[in-house]
């Protein structure tokens, strides 16, 4: 454990465990959401070690280049976040809608969150990372309802239902990938193991490993938000906590489209088995398009943007499910920009919430106006997220709809189609939104835009230019993925 790798790795998990123990006790809120910050801060630089320094694998734990795109991105939204998570947190607490009490459960949790998302991403026994999955899913469920209203404590009540029949699903699936893989490898932590499993799927019960990815495929899908299993995203968006919406969007969605990754190379190792493509295209598609329509019928700002995450959540499972070395890259850096992208208007959207005192999108109007710098922030995250020029994920719907029109024209027109649709929806709520004599409450804002600027920043520069490390990193995760 002496060397650089282990030792980041150890950091990782670590650090938001004991982070969560002191946050648990300690009184201070000022305190509190610094060391909250802090202790990201730490899990994001113990993760950029491990761009240079790998631990060698083990039963358990594990370090390769998927992952490590995975680790980077939640520990940078976890960090930027927790920055958000200052400012917000305290306007609830001025006003009454958190006690300190719930103050301090807040700030524990969301670093017991950010262990099981890492843990999760670091695992290597599949067991494990199930067990990782639902931690981060049981953090999420007790944060949503901590506002003890009845429409929040529905939403907790709605997602822990939907999420423990998705997680029962996936654990279903993982035992029978066990049993598949016993007979070859034999018993004990190796039938677990994902880097000893890749390496014999060719040899598994092809059989059993079909119904194990089915299960996996509902299981781990019902987190990532797929429709028809998506009922308690938006919910849970509306309800909980804006910086909880922003980990929700930026964060756990990508966990457990990570899981589905990892057991669709279980299934492509072995020749005898199905196809996963054609199924994540299927349920990818389904979002995309379901999605899109349902943008029209939201007035709940923050629901909106949750069904746009389903949006965008469908269009990378689209990608993945495509496969090939560009669909691929195109959907592993659709995802890094979505994450950025959403995070940062989900943090516009605290604080909008905030000054205007309501969620509901007639009651807010002329943000350009009365909050100059909220107001353009919006406009910016949804002329970003729309998939409009230059911002990044414009280059990677556009990748993603070319590489499958030459494979699959009919498919590449409905995803079209899909997109030009959500796109009206984005730009008609955001005329509203943004432009026009202001409407409603005008209050102050002590909104934190450090963390807002640093996403977009990113995201447009990905838009104009991609370092070539950074390009010829993604193309070789992207080659492992195929």
């Amino acid at each position: 454990m002496s060397d650089p790798g282990s030792l980041a790795v150890l950091a990782i998990l670590a650090i938001p465990a004991i982070a969560a123990a002191l946050l648990a006790v300690l009184p201070d809120d000022r305190t509190t959401a610094w060391l909250n910050a802090l202790a990201s801060l730490l899990t994001f630089a113990a993760a950029l070690v491990l761009l240079v320094a790998r631990p060698p694998v083990g039963p358990f734990l594990i370090v390769d280049d998927l992952n490590v795109v995975f680790i980077l991105l939640s520990t940078f939204i976890a960090f930027t976040t927790s920055v958000f998570s200052r400012s917000y947190i305290a306007h609830e607490l001025e006003t009454g809608h958190l006690t300190p009490k719930y103050l301090r459960f807040y700030h524990a949790m969301y670093q017991v969150l950010m262990f099981g998302m890492n843990l999760a991403l670091l695992s290597n026994n599949l067991g494990l990372m199930w067990v990782a999955v639902e931690l981060a899913t049981l953090t999420t469920v007790l944060m949503v309802g901590i506002y003890r209203t009845e429409a929040a404590l529905e939403a907790a009540w709605k997602y822990f239902i939907l999420g423990s029949v998705g997680i029962a699903l996936a654990l279903f699936g993982t035992i029978l990938v066990y049993l598949a893989a016993r007979s070859v490898v034999g018993e004990g932590l190796d039938a677990m193991a994902w880097s000893v499993l890749v390496q014999k799927a060719a040899a598994c019960d092809p059989a059993l490993l079909n119904l194990a990815f089915l299960f996996l495929l509902l299981g781990y899908g019902t987190k990532v938000g797929l429709v028809p299993l998506h009922a308690w995203l938006p919910d849970a968006h509306a309800e909980g906590p804006t910086p909880i919406s922003a980990v929700l969007s930026g964060l756990l969605l990508n966990v457990a489209l990570f899981a589905v990754l990892r057991f669709k190379a279980l299934m492509a190792a072995n020749p005898a088995a199905l196809a996963p493509g054609p199924l994540m295209v299927a349920l990818g598609l389904a979002s995309v398009v379901f999605a899109a329509f349902m943008l029209y019928r939201r007035e709940d700002i923050k629901r909106f943007f949750a069904y746009s995450s389903i949006e965008h959540m469908g269009i990378i499972t689209f990608a993945f499910g495509m496969g090939g070395t560009l669909a691929n890259f195109a959907g592993l850096l659709h995802m890094t920009l979505h994450s950025l992208t959403k995070s940062a208007i989900f943090f516009c959207v605290g604080h909008i919430a905030q000054v205007k005192g309501t969620q509901r999108m007639p009651d807010i109007r002329g943000l350009t106006v009365s909050h100059p710098l909220l107001g353009w922030g919006l406009v910016l995250g949804v002329v970003a997220i729309a998939g409009l020029p230059p911002l990044g994920l414009f280059m990677t719907e556009f990748l993603i709809v070319t590489s499958t029109f030459a494979r699959a024209p009919v498919l590449a027109i409905i995803l079209g189609l899909a997109l030009l649709v959500g796109l009206g929806a984005l730009l008609l709520r955001l005329n509203g939104l943004a432009f026009g004599e202001p409407y409603g409450r005008n209050d102050p804002t002590r909104a934190s835009f450090l963390p807002v600027g640093a996403h977009f920043a990113l995201v447009l520069i990905a838009g104009v230019w991609l370092p070539p490390a950074l390009v010829a990193w993604f193309q070789y995760v992207a080659r492992l993925l195929t």
